[in-house]
């Protein structure tokens, strides 16, 4: 199964990471969505804390395994070399949900791509929580992966040639563009941000 070809990955007989998105309401269409396959899925569900940027690796390697996971994916846009190309990103960046034994789950760690497993007690909620999940990226709304970051809220660059800059986040343009206001020795300046470079300062 190829990890790009869908809005979720999974592999299946067909307290664990938040949606900060709103989930669609019981009456819209989206509710529709066929959510089977989440009990059709047997065994114990674990939420799996990846290594960096190890979610698709990870699944690759369970898909080879034979054990059975979910792994959400949104739509997200990226330029390369002045073309504007589509690619397939976690819903929750480091985050991915396995399904199976305890057999299986020792299978996932021995990838060497996990940092750490997280037991989930409530195991009916979490399957509630993930058909809410499946809706949400099967759904044509788009997902604001980056809802904290407000217009006025303070943050701070993590990553890439400006890191460790802060600011104020002055406007946003859909949920990938974010403008962000900085001083430089007493001189304001608007500058273009990926949303995913910034962290909240709380």
């Amino acid at each position: 199964m190829d990890p790009d070809s869908d809005q979720s990955t999974t592999r299946s007989p067909t307290s664990p990471p938040s949606a900060d998105a709103e989930l669609p309401d019981a009456e819209s269409p989206e509710a529709g969505i066929d959510t089977s396959f989440i009990d059709a899925m047997e065994g114990r569900w674990w939420v799996l804390h990846t290594r960096s940027r190890n979610e698709k690796a990870l699944a690759a390697d369970l898909d080879r395994l034979h054990v059975r996971y979910f792994l959400p994916l949104v739509e997200h846009r990226r330029r390369y070399g002045g073309r504007v190309l589509p690619v397939q990103i976690p819903l929750f960046p480091g985050y991915l949900f396995l399904c199976g034994s305890p057999e299986d789950r020792l299978s996932a760690l021995r990838t060497n791509r996990i940092a750490n497993v997280l037991e989930v007690a409530d195991q009916h909620r979490l399957k509630t929580d993930l058909r809410h999940i499946y809706r949400v990226v099967k759904s044509s709304e788009p997902v604001d992966l980056y809802p904290r970051l407000r217009r006025g809220c303070r943050c701070r660059v993590i990553k890439g040639t400006l890191a460790g800059l802060e600011g104020v986040v002055i406007r946003r343009r859909g949920p990938w563009r974010v403008y962000v206001g900085v001083e430089f020795l007493g001189q304001s300046a608007e500058l273009e941000i990926a949303p995913m470079l910034l962290e909240v300062i709380d």
